[in-house]
């Protein structure tokens, strides 16, 4: 962001701008059902305390981390598995691989379960379709993906769902600035208390997926514990 003379009120005007049209597809809908804690994919989530200490277990000779900013097709996900693929290729096993992946500004939508997706018409707010039907996504396409879901020509089936990925060792974690704003949007456009709204979604935050305090100190705590990085988003 641009600094100004206010950088203060001024940017955290802009970046609010920013989420304001797709909050308002929420509209009315969100004031007539109650902010009610979701029956989530768990029971808690991480401490945004614990952040230093979970980057702590990044482990592995060759380390990477790939920075998502927003909605980018598959490729999010697909890289980080291409960077295992590859390396085995190379005689590097995936326990030798580093891997996080940030989900930050608008791409925080990956880091919640489908009852989140649902209940706050993330497709619309984020802007992420379903790749069959064309319309707004109503559950999160990289959790716990059908068999067979994605396909990558001249290769086959590709496992990037997030659980996926998780069970092969990559690790995610997600920008609590970036949540706070879209939280505090739709908190205003329903004329309701920003710490509710944001306690239901932290409930639905995906088990295994830590919230750090910004998706940029996330970057800098990664590359501090060795991660090459890489853009994708």
């Amino acid at each position: 962001m641009k600094r100004n003379s206010q950088p203060g009120t001024n940017e955290r005007r802009t970046f609010l701008k920013q989420f304001a049209a797709g909050a308002a597809v929420l509209g009315s809908g969100m004031l007539a059902a109650p902010f009610q804690s979701i029956a989530a994919d768990h029971a808690s989530s991480p401490d945004i305390s614990d952040a230093d200490g979970w980057f702590k277990q990044v482990k592995g000779k060759h380390r990477i981390v790939f920075d998502v900013p927003g909605p980018n097709e598959s490729l999010p996900f697909a890289w980080p598995r291409i960077f295992m693929l590859t390396n085995a290729k190379t005689g590097t096993p995936e326990n030798d691989c580093g891997v996080v992946v940030i989900l930050r500004h608008s791409a925080i939508a990956y880091a919640f379960g489908n009852a989140i997706w649902e209940k706050y018409k993330f497709g619309e707010v984020f802007k992420i379709n379903d790749d069959k039907t064309k319309a707004p996504a109503t559950q999160n396409p990289f959790w716990q993906p059908k068999p067979g879901t994605f396909k990558t020509p001249g290769i086959g089936e590709v496992k990037i769902g997030i659980d996926e990925l998780q069970a092969s060792g990559v690790m995610f974690c997600a920008c609590d600035v970036a949540i706070t704003v879209h939280c505090a949007v739709i908190a205003e456009q329903t004329h309701q208390d920003l710490d509710t709204v944001k306690n239901d979604w932290m409930a639905g935050l995906l088990p295994g997926i830590q919230p750090v305090p910004s998706g940029i100190w996330a970057v800098g705590r990664a590359q501090e514990h060795g991660c090459a990085y890489c853009f994708a988003g």
